[in-house]
């Protein structure tokens, strides 16, 4: 079985529309944002196999301990989002429940206290909430043919004709547009979410067909007049939807999912090393900031002692937090916050290297191959990040002037703030170990 087909099982019935407060007005596309979002997603560990995690730990007990520990651990550095993945309106045997007008409401076995409650403990904690969807209509709310608030529509008005499936893994049914109701639904599912403090929104399986669907969402979230980052998901998102996604969305998923779906959050080959080789492919359809990739969730988390475990090491875990920082991806953790270890901690915590992600500007790639060289300019700084994806240890020389600077140039080791001394010419980083990497700041 494919990654995409155990994610497409486990998430077999779920679109989650957003919402927030009904209002009128001309709707400017999408909310605007200047830097990156940062925070914690808890889909890795919903995937994991691992005994005592899966599908079933999402409940509110364990959010809440999700939420004490961000807040306690890294929201200082600068995550604030909680961002709750695909679940949160399913059973515990994975059914997949909406209200009476087809809007997603909260599972009462997993979240006894409703959504409402929950936002204001995650609020209350500094941070912000984030909830999950997936593109095109619900087969549930097409066959309860729910009414539409506001309208005298119902679910199955707005179903284009013949019934045809869409998103990534055909689950849903695709929408008709023409129909105005199809707006007015996606228009009181983001009221809704507005009215409980929601201020995220991913939607998953988008491909082509989907870009409507993600026009609605960011028509909605406009139209509620709360400010949401709305994200574009899949296993990747097709890149030929990239253009038709950009007047509407904040960030595009370009890879596959960073989990393995096994006993650990996520191993080396599993896909993290296929972000080195994914990235170049969208660096001339991304647009900073507005419209950034997205590198799914930094297995960066717990390497040492109780529960669920990286599958990385401490070299890989820092080549990680390293290139999505140089990408300005937004930066957020998978895994179990609660078991957060020091050293996962120094690593996403370390103010240099976030600066190069929240600058929020694209990179520049100098090298491909096993020993890559990437460049971005920020200010009147430049940074340099090598990257050794074989496995041995070896040097990696740079010539200086292929990142666009002339003259003598001080280095400084953003990683371990320690600052090299002046160099002309090249710059050779010496014994970059397996998966290891270097970022550099010159100026």
């Amino acid at each position: 079985m494919t990654r995409s087909t155990r994610r497409a099982a486990m998430i077999a019935a779920c679109t989650l529309p957003l919402a927030l407060t009904l209002s009128t007005g001309a709707a400017e596309a999408k909310t605007p944002y200047v830097k990156p979002f940062m925070g914690w997603s808890s889909w890795s560990v919903e995937s994991s196999s691992r005994d005592g995690y899966g599908t079933r730990w999402l409940n509110e007990g364990n959010i809440k301990n999700a939420a004490d520990s961000l807040s306690g651990k890294l929201s200082s550095a600068g995550y604030k989002n909680l961002n709750i993945d695909a679940g949160w309106n399913f059973d515990y045997d994975w059914n997949f429940h909406t209200d009476a007008n087809g809007i997603p409401d909260a599972d009462k076995d997993r979240f006894p206290s409703g959504m409402p409650a929950l936002s204001d403990y995650v609020h209350g904690k500094g941070l912000k909430l984030g909830l999950y969807g997936a593109a095109g209509l619900e087969q549930e709310v097409y066959n309860k043919n729910a009414p539409i608030l506001g309208t005298n529509c119902h679910a199955q008005d707005i179903a284009a004709k013949p019934l045809t499936p869409t998103n990534k893994w055909g689950g849903n049914w695709k929408i008709d547009y023409s129909n105005p109701c199809a707006q007015d639904y996606f228009d009181s599912i983001v009221a809704r979410y507005a009215s409980w403090g929601v201020d995220f929104i991913k939607i998953d399986g988008v491909t082509v067909d989907n870009v409507a669907d993600m026009k609605a969402w960011s028509t909605a979230i406009d139209h509620s007049g709360r400010r949401m980052w709305l994200t574009a998901s899949a296993w990747p998102v097709d890149i030929a939807a990239a253009d038709g996604l950009k007047p509407h969305v904040n960030g595009v998923r370009i890879d596959t999912d960073i989990e393995c779906y096994c006993a650990t959050t996520s191993t080396w080959t599993s896909s993290v090393d296929d972000r080195w080789n994914n990235l170049p492919n969208w660096l001339d359809k991304v647009d900073a900031p507005g419209y950034l990739a997205d590198l799914d969730a930094m297995p960066i988390n717990n390497n040492t002692g109780s529960g669920l475990q990286d599958g990385i090491n401490d070299t890989e875990r820092q080549s990680v937090m390293t290139f999505w920082s140089m990408a300005s991806s937004p930066l957020y953790v998978g895994g179990d916050l609660w078991f957060l270890d020091e050293k996962a901690k120094a690593i996403l915590t370390n103010p240099e290297v976030i600066a190069v992600d929240q600058a929020a500007v694209l990179p520049r790639q100098i090298r491909s191959g096993d020993t890559q060289v990437w460049t971005k300019r920020v200010g009147k700084d430049t940074y340099l990040a090598v990257y050794n994806l074989g496995s041995k240890a070896t040097d990696i020389t740079v010539d200086l002037k292929d990142l666009g600077v002339r003259g003598p140039q001080r280095l400084r080791d953003a990683v371990a703030r320690e600052n090299l001394g002046t160099f002309k010419r090249t710059w050779t980083a010496t014994s970059v170990p397996a998966h290891g990497s270097r970022l550099i700041k010159l100026s």
